[in-house]
C-alpha cells in the first residue's frame, strides 16, 4: 500500500527547513530527519499513520509544530487552511484543499522549485484508494481537476508524492488519472447495469486482478464509486 514507503519532504533556505509528512513511528528516521535542519514547522498532508504517526516525536525533536487541516492531528501550533503561504526562509509554501483520499487532504505548492506535493491525492506509482466513508469521489475529482490547473496556470514541473518516485509530467499525470477514474465508472455502471449491485459483486469483475492482500482497498475505492453514482 506505501509502495517503497512514505515520503518525507524537507522544505528550506539556508539553515532552516519545513517537513512535510514525518511519516510513521521510526525513530532512526525521524532523528535523521530532525538533523536536517532547524526545524521550524512539521505539516501534515492527512492524517493516515504512515503520513502522520511519527509527528509528535518529531516535535519531541524539535519543538517545531504540527500544523494540519484536521485539528485531531495538530500539536503546538494553528491549523492550516486552503490559500495559506508558510515560509521557511525565502521559500514559500502555499497550501491548497485537496479532498478525496480523505476528507482532510492537503497538497503543498512550492513555486522556486515548480514543485506540487500530492502527499496521496497522487501517488508516483499506481492510483490512489477513495477511502470511504470519509473519502468522497465527487470531492476527489475536483481535486484532480484543480490540481491539474494549478499546475498549468504556475507551469509546475514536478509533482512530489506521498509515495514513489518524483513525476516529472503533472498535466500528463493528472489526466491519466481523472481518465482512469472515468473508465472505472463506466466499468462500474455496466457491471451495475447487469445486475450486479454488491459491492463484492462489483469488485469481483471490475478488480479481479486485484491480490487479496489490498482486496479491502479496491472495496473501498468501490464504495466510494457507487456512493457518486448515487448521487451520495
Amino acid at each position: 500500500m506505501t509502495l517503497d514507503g512514505t515520503n518525507t519532504w524537507v522544505v528550506g533556505s539556508g539553515e532552516a527547513v519545513m517537513v512535510i509528512d514525518p511519516g510513521p513511528q521510526d525513530e532512526g528516521h525521524l532523528r535523521a530527519v530532525a538533523e536536517t535542519g532547524q526545524v521550524t514547522h512539521i505539516l501534515l498532508t492527512h492524517g493516515h499513520p504512515d503520513h502522520a504517526e511519527g509527528a509528535r516525536r518529531l516535535h519531541e525533536l524539535t519543538r517545531a509544530p504540527v500544523r494540519a487541516l484536521d485539528p485531531a492531528h495538530r500539536l503546538g501550533g494553528e491549523g492550516l487552511v486552503a490559500g495559506e503561504v508558510t515560509t521557511v526562509g525565502d521559500v514559500e509554501v502555499h497550501v491548497v484543499a485537496t479532498p478525496g483520499h480523505t476528507s482532510d487532504c492537503l497538497s503543498f505548492f512550492v513555486p522556486s522549485e515548480g514543485a506540487l506535493l500530492t502527499g496521496d491525492t497522487v501517488l508516483g506509482r499506481g492510483t490512489t484508494v477513495v477511502a470511504y466513508p470519509d473519502g468522497n469521489l465527487g470531492a476527489y475529482l475536483e481535486s484532480l481537476t484543480m490540481l491539474r490547473d494549478l499546475a498549468q496556470h504556475q507551469q509546475a514541473t514536478h509533482l512530489l508524492p506521498g509515495h514513489g518516485p518524483v513525476l516529472d509530467d503533472p498535466i500528463g499525470v493528472l489526466d491519466a488519472y481523472l481518465e482512469h477514474r472515468r473508465v472505472r465508472l463506466d466499468q462500474i455502471r455496466a457491471v451495475w447495469a447487469g445486475g450486479r449491485r454488491t459491492a463484492e459483486e462489483i469488485v469481483d469483475i471490475v478488480y479481479a486482478d486485484v491480490p487479496a492482500t489490498v482486496r479491502f482497498a479496491a472495496l473501498a475505492s468501490t464504495l466510494a464509486q457507487v456512493a457518486y453514482l448515487e448521487g451520495r
